[in-house]
């Protein structure tokens, strides 16, 4: 998996700050709001999240470098091993006999 570069990181999120302190503070202004979903947007999209929220959060733990930062797939299963690799799982005798 691709992960992008902290500093295009640290760049979309403090775009996507500014935009939402000048949202919050003309939130009847229809371009600015329309440049906060935007930089909302990209930053869901670089960070592989479908809420700005969780996106600009996860952004945060990434440049913090903090516990659970770690990339994984979408749906995969957090490792608790420590990172060690298993052997896999015996086979069956009737596995490997054919039956």
């Amino acid at each position: 998996m691709l992960l992008p570069a902290e500093a295009e990181v640290a760049r979309q999120l403090r775009r996507y700050r500014a935009w939402e302190r000048a949202m919050l503070a003309a939130p009847s202004d229809r371009a600015v709001r329309a440049m906060f979903e935007d930089s909302g947007h990209t930053l869901c999209v670089l960070m592989g999240k479908r809420c700005a929220r969780e996106a600009a959060n996860a952004a945060e733990r990434r440049l913090r470098g903090g516990p659970g930062d770690e990339p994984r797939e979408q749906g995969a299963r957090p490792r608790h091993n420590g990172g060690v690799r298993r052997a896999p799982p015996a086979r069956r005798r009737s596995q490997v006999a054919g039956h």
